[in-house]
């Protein structure tokens, strides 16, 4: 079972701050993490190595600095890394990020899973998995909470709901998205750190991708960050007090006020 673990490295603090003349994030001097949800991706990932055979990549974009997090994904059990690294891919929205993912899993070849969180923390948008999948025409199954079942050619899970699940049984390769209900993120062992400082990871650009300029970073993003602001701290506001009745009635009053 070949597996791809996408991952993505995010900040450690929720003080995020935004570069004002690009709109985008400011990464120096901020402590970063591996996305929360993409540790059940791993996981995950892993456990299915280890009960039916196969190897696990870990697939990352970002800066140099994004190494960090593919030797965490190695030091829990990840086989290789690749990172695809390029100052053309920066600005990236949800779309060219999916693009390029997906431009580098048919680089890789071979696969039978795609794994992603179901968001990452910086952005929440939980569009990238879906995306991925979109470019490369296979089914996807988001907000996965079980895998009941997968050998050669399919796989049979659970798809959380708001209330509730779904048993969804689909057709190998796939892409799932998979949500913290999965399972519990293992801490590395001693034999998993000495492999991952160790390890040496493929670094790909957008022309080993085959990638055009204009299909990537800012230029290939269909949707683009205008303006940040912080919004308004709201003021005043009122509170009615009396009898339920009587708070109706002095509700219904000011309505009627302001919409005539």
């Amino acid at each position: 079972m070949d597996i791809i673990v996408c991952i993505k490295q995010v900040p450690e603090t929720t003080e995020v701050k935004i570069n004002p003349e690009t709109n985008t994030l400011i990464r120096d001097g901020v402590k970063s993490i591996v996305n929360p949800f993409d540790m059940y991706a791993i996981e995950e990932g892993v456990r299915i190595k280890e009960k039916l055979g196969g190897k696990v990549i870990a697939l990352t974009m970002g800066p140099p600095q994004a190494e960090a997090v593919l030797r965490e994904a190695i030091s829990l059990g990840v086989d290789e890394g690749i990172l695809i690294c390029d100052r053309a891919l920066a600005g990236s929205d949800t779309w060219a990020t999916s693009y390029t993912l997906a431009s580098a899993i048919r680089k890789i070849g071979k696969f039978d899973l795609v794994i992603c969180g179901k968001q990452a923390s910086d952005g929440d948008t939980a569009q990238v998995g879906p995306g991925i999948s979109a470019h490369l025409d296979i089914p996807q199954v988001t907000y996965v909470k079980k895998i009941e079942e997968i050998k050669e050619g399919l796989a049979r899970v659970e798809r959380m709901m708001e209330e509730g699940f779904e048993i969804i049984e689909t057709p190998l390769p796939a892409l799932f998205t998979v949500v913290k209900e999965i399972n519990e993120p293992r801490l590395p062992s001693l034999k998993g750190l000495m492999r991952a400082r160790q390890a040496k990871f493929t670094v790909w650009n957008h022309k080993d991708l085959n990638l055009e300029p204009q299909d990537i970073g800012l230029l290939g993003s269909p949707t683009q960050v205008i303006k940040i602001f912080t919004p308004p701290v709201r003021t005043g506001g009122q509170i009615l007090k009396g009898e339920p009745q009587e708070i109706v009635d002095k509700l219904v009053d000011l309505l009627k006020s302001e919409i005539s």
